[in-house]
C-alpha cells in the first residue's frame, strides 16, 4: 500500500506542477497581449526654472542643519514646469509637469522623482500621464529614464517609459530645457 501512495503522490504532483505551468503560460500570453497594444511616442520639451522670481522648481524641505541643494540627502522639491511642443520657451505649451523630487542618495547623486504630465491642449487636452523612478540629483547631460505607470482619460491603462536630456542650459538664468521622449503602449 505504501508503494502505491507514494505513486499517487508522485502523479499528484505532476499533475500539480503540469497545471501550474499551463496557468503561467496563459497569463504570460494575456500579458503579452495586453501590452502589444497601439503603441505613441511623444517628444515634449520641459522649461525649467530653478530660481528668480518665475521658479518653477523649489526646495520646500530637507534635513534640520542642512543646505537644501539637489545634491543633499534629503531635500525635497516641488515641481510646476510647463512644457511646451519644440525647444523654443515661445512655442506652444501643450502641458504642465508636477510633481516632487527627493535626494534620495546619501551620496548626492540621485533623486526619488513621482510627478505627472498633464496635457492641457492640443490632442492630449485633460488627459495626464505619471512617471516614476530615479533621477540625477544635479543637471547634466545624461539620459535619465522614467517608467510612466499609467494615465488618465486616453492614456487610461498605458504602460511604458520616457527618457530625458537636458538639451539648453543657461546658468546665469537659472533655465533649462529637458527634452522629455515617451513611449507608451494602450493595453
Amino acid at each position: 500500500m505504501a508503494k502505491g501512495s507514494a505513486l499517487t503522490s508522485i502523479q499528484i504532483s505532476l499533475l500539480l506542477l503540469v497545471a501550474i505551468f499551463v496557468c503561467s503560460e496563459a497569463n504570460h500570453r494575456d500579458r503579452d497581449y495586453c501590452c502589444g497594444g497601439k503603441e505613441t511616442k511623444i517628444t515634449v520639451y520641459l522649461q525649467l526654472f530653478s530660481g528668480g522670481p518665475n521658479a518653477t522648481t523649489v526646495a520646500v524641505a530637507g534635513a534640520p542643519g542642512r543646505p537644501r541643494t539637489p545634491t543633499e540627502f534629503g531635500t525635497i522639491y516641488v515641481n510646476d514646469s510647463p512644457f511646451t511642443e519644440s525647444i523654443s520657451i515661445n512655442s506652444p505649451t501643450v502641458g504642465r509637469s508636477q510633481g516632487l523630487y527627493v535626494a534620495s542618495s546619501r551620496d548626492g547623486l540621485y533623486s526619488f522623482d513621482p510627478f505627472s504630465f498633464i496635457f492641457t491642449d492640443g490632442q492630449y487636452n485633460g488627459s495626464t500621464l505619471e512617471f516614476q523612478g530615479l533621477g540625477y540629483s544635479i543637471q547634466n547631460t545624461s539620459v535619465t529614464e522614467f517608467s510612466v505607470l499609467s494615465g488618465t482619460k486616453i492614456f487610461r491603462y498605458v504602460r511604458g517609459y520616457a527618457t530625458f536630456l537636458a538639451v539648453r542650459q543657461i546658468p546665469a538664468r537659472n533655465y533649462t530645457v529637458t527634452m522629455a521622449n515617451i513611449t507608451i503602449r494602450r493595453c
